[in-house]
């Protein structure tokens, strides 16, 4: 059953968070990453800070299994500074594709992901590290060995790093070829982004989200019961008061009349 309309913010903002940590578990990291902003939103703004550390915790992880990089004015707020040091750290890892890195993190905060309830969420980014150095050799290099690409990625052999470049170009995270015989990786030239539909993806997913925005705006401004017409006077009232100055009206013109 759905959630009432008439729950306040401070519920609404609850089962929002509960339900984008739903989300993110079956894998919906789009919606729950909605639904996490939404809880973020309509929870109170000058209180409430653990709350909102929390939800951003989840959010920042959502946003990095998106492969997105959450933006750094983020870091910045006062009352998440030092609470989000260890995700900022992390987010510094994923962005650099750095797997190495990636597993400092990981292990140095271990105990402190598994209070977040956010440590079966991380683990799940060791993909998406591979992917962002996946496609910055794809970036820096022409062609490339596909034992240097294992030495790179930190990998146990060529034959994952074929692997996992085949999977890339599947995936449409890279444009290159793989030469199986001689064991290596040609890029190909980058396309203009413009020529493609992801431009027209990316203002799509603004223009919802700001209409949802606008929509969850207007469910917010609850006023009480027939509260626009409390000042207005009643309809037998207004005919009797119209009368009397139609009375007064005609009074006056007789004065006027008689004076002539």
């Amino acid at each position: 059953s759905d959630f009432p309309d008439a729950g306040s913010n401070n519920e609404w903002a609850r089962h929002l968070f509960y339900l984008g940590r739903i989300q993110a578990i079956q894998l919906k990291y789009a919606d729950a990453h909605k639904s996490l902003m939404q809880a973020i939103r309509k929870a109170p703004q000058h209180c409430a800070h653990g709350f909102k550390q929390t939800a951003y915790k989840l959010a920042v992880t959502v946003e990095l299994l998106l492969g997105d990089i959450p933006d750094r004015s983020v870091f910045r707020e006062p009352f998440l500074t030092n609470t989000l040091q260890p995700y900022l750290q992390l987010v510094q890892a994923v962005q650099s594709g750095d797997l190495a890195k990636f597993s400092a993190v990981v292990a140095e905060f271990d105990s402190q992901f598994l209070r977040d309830h956010t440590h079966t969420l991380i683990l799940r980014l060791h993909h998406n590290v591979i992917k962002t150095g996946v496609r910055m050799i794809n970036l820096s290099y022409s062609k490339i060995s596909l034992d240097d690409v294992a030495a790179k990625l930190q990998l146990d052999s060529a034959e994952e790093a074929e692997y996992i470049i085949a999977k890339a170009i599947k995936d449409g995270v890279i444009e290159a070829s793989i030469d199986h015989r001689n064991g290596y990786v040609r890029s190909k030239e980058n396309v203009d982004i413009y020529s493609t539909q992801e431009p027209q993806k990316a203002f799509h997913e603004r223009i919802s989200f700001c209409l949802e925005l606008h929509n969850q705006s207007v469910k917010a401004m609850r006023f009480p019961p027939k509260s626009y017409n409390k000042d207005l006077e009643p309809m037998e009232e207004r005919r009797e008061r119209e009368q009397q100055d139609l009375e007064y009206a005609k009074e006056l013109a007789e004065d006027e009349e008689d004076g002539f």
